[in-house]
């Protein structure tokens, strides 16, 4: 088995000290979760990630039953016999008998099927431990996902409140001045329109706060509670050029399909094997006993024989109707295809990593771009209030200027969590999302090598292991999410002035 490169040393340490600035810096209460535990939950808890591992123990064990096609099988066989009736003129032959007999078989050429049975399977046990490795990463960036998706909608939620109570303020002046007659009905009718629109958002957003929650729970095992900021995240490429040359030498898909074409390639050797000539051995012998159930006027009767033989087999194929030229043409045939396989999986993480690349950079300007525009739209939402005062502005510009400076908000919100997301895209294509690389705490990792090593030279018939147990929790339990918004002010927007919503 090949080991990991020792700069995820490196890798982890360099993430834990980002987590613990964050941790000194925010000093967040007992209840807060923070990302890194999140993810750490969900490294002991997700049923999916467990599978995974579950499958790839079941995928170790193709080498130990590969390896027992070429070893000794031994067997034994008791067999008892009452003879009922006994032909009249036979004087020799017994009434009943027991006998017990032992057969050794030993493999001694099988023209390369186990050889290249056995190389198949240690190849696919490696591919397998990298789809492990991805699946890792891929629950981990569904975790960040959910993570974030969360802060974005709780952000959401708390501006389109704040909006329902600026615009219910904006209705309660408005209908005051109609009193007076310093309005129309137009002013009051407009302004209760965006007030019932700025509600069914709210609703909107309330929904999507709580299938975001739900999201989280489903992956982490547990409901979110008082989510603080995330770290900065470790080990960003400087260009997608950079990202692209790490992620073709760790992605661990592309490892994955390598070594699915190895194996493949193994295979070949494994249907040539059944046009070869075979060669066992066999030590066989038996005990009967007779059970002095032979005529005593028998001369010479023995009640109880011995025999004992060894040998050698050879099997030469000599026409098999075409079968193995069919196979090896099989065998070949799917090394072309795990060929392409491979091509095709290396185009899709050069794209996926050059398209995660340029999302991350692309939020980062829309990040900055927004937030001017958010000071923009607050210092125009002033203006036009003011200007609404002295009777240059009418109701409804008042009304667009809350509406372009609620958008530029969320807008901005959403910038904050997409280029995050899309920044620990990067990390995953690159292969530096796992558990070793983010310094994932709790206890020791789970390592598919040690399964491996465990089983692979196995060979006792008698060996299981402990019956199946359920590793994960369930969410039963867990109550169902609501929109309530923790108190305080969110990463993602910061202190809400309660004037203008700033």
């Amino acid at each position: 088995m090949q080991t990991r490169d020792k700069t995820k040393t490196l890798r982890r340490g360099q993430w834990l000290a980002g987590l613990a600035l964050g941790a000194l810096t925010l000093a967040p209460p007992a209840a807060a979760e923070t990302l890194q535990g999140a993810l750490a939950k969900a490294y002991e808890n997700n049923p999916t990630l467990a599978a995974a591992r579950a499958g790839q123990r079941a995928n170790d064990e193709n080498v130990p039953i590969q390896k027992a096609s070429g070893l000794p099988s031994v067997g034994a066989q008791a067999d008892y016999q009452e003879n009922l009736v006994v032909p009249g003129n036979s004087f020799t032959s017994p009434m009943r008998y027991a006998s017990v007999g032992g057969q050794v078989a030993v493999p001694i050429y099988q023209g390369g099927a186990v050889r290249n049975g056995v190389k198949a399977a240690k190849f696919r046990v490696e591919a397998g431990q990298a789809d492990l490795r991805a699946t890792e990463a891929s629950i981990f960036a569904q975790v960040v996902g959910a993570y974030m998706d969360v802060l974005r909608d709780q952000a959401i939620v708390q501006l389109n409140r704040k909006n329902v109570s600026v615009l219910t303020t904006n209705l309660q002046a408005t209908s005051d001045r109609f009193e007076i007659g310093d309005l129309t009905r137009t002013d009051v009718a407009q302004s209760q329109a965006r007030l019932a629109l700025a509600e069914g958002d709210l609703r909107t957003a309330e929904a999507q706060l709580i299938a975001s929650r739900e999201l989280y729970a489903r992956l982490v095992g547990e409901a979110p509670v008082d989510l603080q900021p995330p770290p900065q995240l470790p080990n960003l490429p400087a260009s997608a050029d950079e990202a692209v040359a790490i992620a073709l030498n760790d992605n661990p898909d592309i490892e994955a399909a390598d070594q699915l074409l190895n194996a493949s390639r193994a295979d070949i050797g494994v249907a040539r094997a059944s046009r070869m000539p075979k060669l066992s051995g066999t030590v066989s012998g038996s005990y009967n006993n007779f059970l002095n159930s032979i005529s005593s006027q028998v001369v010479d009767a023995q009640n109880t024989t011995t025999s004992a033989a060894a040998g050698v087999t050879l099997t030469l194929p000599i026409f098999q109707g075409g079968r193995p030229s069919a196979q090896v043409r099989q065998a070949q045939a799917r090394t072309s295809q795990a060929i392409e396989t491979y091509v095709a999986t290396e185009r899709q993480v050069i794209a996926q990593t050059r398209g995660a690349y340029a999302a991350w950079k692309a939020n980062q300007q829309i990040i900055s771009a927004t937030e001017q525009a958010v000071g923009a739209n607050a210092l125009s939402l002033e203006g036009v209030r003011a200007e609404n005062s002295v009777g240059t502005r009418s109701i409804l510009d008042i009304l667009n200027a809350e509406q372009e400076y609620l958008n530029a908000q969320v807008q901005l919100v959403s910038a904050k969590r997409n280029s995050y997301v899309a920044a620990f895209s990067v990390l995953a294509a690159m292969g530096k999302a796992e558990a070793r690389d983010l310094g994932i705490e709790g206890g020791a990792l789970y390592d598919p090598e040690a399964n491996y090593e465990r089983v692979k030279g196995q060979i006792w018939d008698w060996a299981d292991d402990p019956a199946p147990q359920q590793q994960t929790t369930s969410t039963r339990d867990v109550p169902a999410a609501d929109a309530s918004v923790p108190a305080g002010d969110n990463p993602l927007i910061g202190p809400i002035d309660r004037e203008n919503g700033q």
